[in-house]
Parts: structure tokens; C-alpha cells; sequence
């Protein structure tokens, strides 16, 4: 994701990085090059088309494209709230066995640290297989060797984790150190963080239904292309230019929507992923950190 300053117009206006201008770079040329052509042909030949048929023709295309728009980002905000929720279970979780757990001995100190980790690792591997990923060594000193084995066999990694997260709170509860209600509010929190889970797998395995997008990609390689040869008659020489940015226009909406569709890849645009899972280890760090300070206190 790009942060960028909102007010900053100009600075906005004149980026690069992040917008979809190198994707849409050979079609705008290839629309202006229709007009060039187009051109040639009126100059020569009077070759000209009727732009009734265009004007009406746009109206129809501008609302599909739009509507492709808006469903990409209702995909792209729903990912972002599903992550945000994923958030605030992760520090909830934390906050509850830190809060709850009695009798803080080595072992359980042990326990409750090794919640905090698998909440974290949780994300991560929810993220890995999000993006179709597999290695574990990204995780860094967020795995222990035998996590590693009992993690690595599995195609679903994360809800894995999530039951090694309920087994720690079952077992603390087993010793007497966890009340019944206690261990249904963090049991309540896992279901939640898979339910969000789920949610993000929704939205990477349901692509926008394809008919939908050739459709789209049709309908507007269609207009591009032939819509110099409706405008000739008005802008002769000028009709390149105004093809081209027309083109640019067009594509560039399509391809916001390809762009933001599929939020959790690495595309400049998709959502700070790993900026997420940074804050996730840090604030249940300091969660877990403050409890036990103020245990020994």
C-alpha cells in the first residue's frame, strides 16, 4: 500500500509508482495509432463512421465500468475489514490469557508466551496462504523446530495453528489455571480469527465471474478501437491525441479494478500486509510485557 498525502494534488497527479500507467501504456498507443490511421483514411478517402452509435454506445460502457469498479473495491474494503477484525482478535485473545491465567509459574509463563507466538504465526500463515506461499523460514524466530514439523506437512497452515493455540488454552485450563468461562471467551476469540479467515479466502477464491470480465475487456477494446473513425470528421489531425487520452481513460478504469480485486497480493496498491503483522507482534508483545510486569509489581 502507498501512503500519500490526500492534499498534496499536484504530487499526486504527477506520480508514477502506483498507478496503472506502465500497464496501460502500449494500449494508449495503439488507440492513437488507430487515429493516425483513421486520420490518413479521412484525409484520403473520407473514410468516416457515424458517432451516433458511439455516444450511445459510451453511455452504456461508462456505467458497466463503473459498476466493475465498485465491486472491486467492495472486495478490496471487505479485505480490509477482515483484516482489521483479525486485529483486534489477535490483541483480544493475548489480552484475555494474559488477563485471566492464575498461578503465573515458569510454565505458564512458557504457555502464554507461546499463545502471543501462534497468534502472531496464525496471520502469517493465514497471509502465506493467501498469496499461495509456502515457506515456513519467512517466519524467522516466529517458529520453533518442532513447531516447523507439525506445521509443515499441512496444505491449510493456519487453522494448524489456531488448534495449537486452543490446545495451550485447554491445557492451561486442564491445570487449574484457566476458568471455564475464561476458556470460552478465548475459545470464542480462535473461532473468530478463522471465521475471518474465511472470509479472506472468499474473496481470493471467487474471482469476478469471468463472463463478466471478457464482457468488460471486450466492450471497451471494441469502443477504443473505433472510436477514432466516429471522431475524425470533428478533430481531423487532433483525433490521435484525443483517442489516445479517451483510451487511456477507458482501460485505466478497467484495470483499477483488476488491480484491487484480489487485495493481499504485493501489487503497490494491495493492503500493508506485512505492516499489519508487524503491528499484530508488537501490540500483543506489549500486552503480554505490561501483564506480567504488573504480575511481579
Amino acid at each position: 500500500m502507498i501512503d500519500y498525502e490526500p492534499r498534496h494534488w499536484f504530487r499526486i497527479a504527477v506520480r508514477v509508482r502506483g498507478t496503472v500507467l506502465p500497464r496501460l501504456l502500449w494500449r494508449t498507443l495503439l488507440v492513437a495509432a488507430i487515429g493516425v490511421i483513421a486520420t490518413w483514411l479521412y484525409e484520403r478517402e473520407g473514410t468516416k463512421v457515424p458517432p451516433i452509435a458511439h455516444t450511445m454506445i459510451g453511455v452504456a460502457l461508462g456505467l458497466l465500468l463503473v459498476f466493475r469498479t465498485n465491486a472491486s473495491y467492495d472486495r478490496y474494503w471487505e479485505g480490509r475489514k477482515l483484516l482489521g477484525a483479525m486485529v483486534n482478535r489477535c490483541r483480544d485473545l493475548v489480552r484475555q490469557a494474559a488477563t485471566f491465567v492464575r498461578e503465573r509459574d515458569a510454565a505458564t509463563v512458557a504457555a502464554l508466551e507461546d499463545i502471543r507466538r501462534y497468534v502472531v504465526v496464525f496471520y502469517a500463515t493465514s497471509m502465506q496462504g493467501l498469496r499461495g506461499e509456502r515457506d515456513l523460514g519467512a517466519l524467522g524466530g516466529l517458529l520453533t523446530d518442532r513447531d516447523r514439523e507439525a506445521i509443515e506437512p499441512h496444505q491449510g497452515r493456519a487453522p494448524v495453528v489456531a488448534t495449537m493455540i486452543s490446545s495451550r488454552v485447554v491445557q492451561l485450563h486442564r491445570e487449574g489455571k484457566l476458568g471455564d468461562t475464561m476458556l470460552l471467551a478465548l475459545d470464542g476469540n480462535v473461532t473468530a480469527l478463522l471465521d475471518n479467515l474465511g472470509g479472506c479466502e472468499r474473496i481470493v477464491k471467487t474471482p469476478v465471474p469471468f463472463a463478466y470480465a471478457h464482457h468488460i475487456k471486450t466492450f471497451v477494446l471494441l469502443f477504443c478501437f473505433t472510436v477514432p473513425f466516429a471522431m475524425v470528421d470533428a478533430l481531423r489531425w487532433y483525433t490521435p491525441v484525443a483517442a489516445g487520452v479517451l483510451g487511456f481513460a477507458l482501460f485505466g478504469i478497467d484495470e483499477i479494478g483488476v488491480e484491487i480485486e484480489d487485495p493481499f497480493g504485493y501489487d503497490a496498491n494491495d493492503l500493508p500486509i506485512d505492516r499489519i503483522q508487524a503491528t499484530i507482534d508488537q501490540s500483543t508483545r506489549e500486552i503480554l510485557d505490561e501483564s506480567l510486569r504488573a504480575e511481579r509489581g
